[in-house]
């Protein structure tokens, strides 16, 4: 069965979705690949990642008309993304205004240094080094 499914995206609701594009196309460096709106269902999409959707595994934005705001709860944990020096991307990423949660280091009682990052709406992002 699963040779022929594969995992196409994450899809999170965004309060502000100009707001949320520019933090994952300037914080991380993605590209918007598409977006829809969608007037009569009151919702607009955006598709960002790292590569075209046919091959990679992307991130939905979604933002409905008038909502500005989620409450998160608590059964979401986070994105997980790796980058080549974890230490230097935290540094570059604070500088461009992010807000880093958990400062790079080793994971308790193991050696894979993460950091944690929050976007404009409270989701978390891991941050995984990856040689």
């Amino acid at each position: 069965m699963s040779e022929n499914m594969r995992y196409l995206h994450t899809m999170l609701r965004v309060g502000n979705l100009d707001r949320s594009v520019k933090f994952y196309t300037e914080i991380f460096g993605m590209k918007e690949l598409r977006r829809s709106d969608v007037p009569d269902g009151k919702y607009t999409l955006a598709f960002l990642g790292y590569g075209p959707e046919e091959s990679t595994t992307v991130l939905e934005l979604t933002y409905n008309y008038g909502v500005d705001h989620y409450d998160l709860g608590s059964a979401f944990g986070h994105l997980a993304i790796a980058v080549p020096d974890i230490y230097a991307t935290c540094d570059k990423m604070r500088a461009a205004g992010a807000k880093i949660t958990r400062e790079p280091g080793p994971v308790k009682f193991g050696t894979t240094h993460i950091a944690f990052v929050e976007d404009p709406d409270g989701y978390k992002i891991e941050l995984v080094q990856r040689h």
